[in-house]
């Protein structure tokens, strides 16, 4: 078992109606709770990382983490940069042994973003890496949790990206956001724009950022033990499920495993105020990750279930 490329993968996503799941990685734990989850399901993932998670572990010492999970666990990973700012991190973790990256220009005008795409494509696609990019934009916590069609991705735009750019899939911006605060209002996805975004680029795998579904029952289970995060609101299961239905081949979370988490954390030592025994309560809060994520995997395949992690 090895670090492998996503695009068969998004392939078959996309013939099949189904998506992948991508997960950040945050700490160690973490990333034993995603990946004995996929384990258990026998499904591939993507296992990503932002500029401060890089920062924050080290580019060796990713290596040397992955490959030690890849051999304890005997699974196929996707090793993949999220949100990658500039080429020269795209470049960077190209050379670390990234199966993928991402490349984000939405902030930029769009011009500028084709051109930074098309720099990390021809570098990436030479090592035989994948390219993410996104058009449009999220909103992120901070910002106003109003749905706001001014950034969402144009369909039209859409196509003339892709031909420029040559990324093997876009990142969408239709409704969700980054953050545990998505919506003020009822929690929506611009479904049908996706469908013509869809329709104008039929073999283009499309990604959902922003997706977490914020789970009411972690919320809870935090504020219950001093956390403060009233008003956090997510996408739920039955929306997800739609999308990946659709072009959707790849849907992003990483607030939830942060909620969850911490959540766990949080009662764990409340529970015995005594315990100074990281082993204990980190122990939990692996478990509790891998059965969200093991969650995640199933309803990206289709299914709601009634019974959540």
């Amino acid at each position: 078992m090895s670090l492998i490329s996503p695009i068969p993968h998004l392939k078959k996503a996309l013939q099949q109606g189904f998506a992948l799941g991508g997960f950040n990685a945050n700490n160690l734990e973490t990333i034993r709770g995603i990946s004995e989850a996929a384990k258990e399901e026998n499904t591939p993932f993507f296992l990503m990382f932002e500029k401060p998670e890089i920062d924050f572990f080290q580019l060796t010492y990713i290596h040397h983490i992955i490959q030690a999970i890849i051999n304890d666990l005997s699974i196929d990973i996707i090793l993949h940069l999220d949100h990658g700012k500039d080429p020269g991190t795209c470049i960077d973790c190209i050379e670390a042994g990234f199966t993928s990256v991402m490349i984000d220009g939405s902030e930029l005008p769009l011009e500028d973003n084709i051109r930074i795409t098309r720099e990390v494509v021809e570098v990436a696609h030479a090592s035989g890496v994948a390219v993410e990019a996104e058009l449009g934009r999220l909103e992120t916590e901070g910002e106003s949790r109003t749905v706001s069609k001014d950034i969402f991705t144009d369909p039209d735009e859409a196509c003339y990206f892709i031909e420029k750019s040559g990324c093997d899939s876009l990142a969408v911006s239709i409704g969700t956001s980054h953050g545990a605060y998505k919506y003020s209002g009822q929690p929506y996805l611009d479904l049908e724009r996706l469908n013509q975004i869809q329709q104008r680029l039929p073999e283009v795998p499309l990604v959902l950022h922003g997706a977490s579904s914020v789970p009411e029952h972690y919320v809870q289970l935090c504020n219950d033990h001093g956390g403060e995060l009233s008003g956090a609101r997510g996408l739920p299961d039955e929306i997800i499920v739609e999308a990946a239905k659709m072009n959707i081949c790849k849907v992003n979370t990483d607030t939830d495993l942060r909620l969850t988490m911490t959540a766990t954390i949080r009662r764990e030592m409340h529970s015995d105020p005594q315990n100074i025994d990281p082993e204990q309560y980190l122990l939990e809060s692996r478990r509790a990750v891998k059965e969200i994520v093991k969650h995640k995997l199933r309803i990206l395949k289709g299914h709601v279930e009634t019974q959540k992690y």
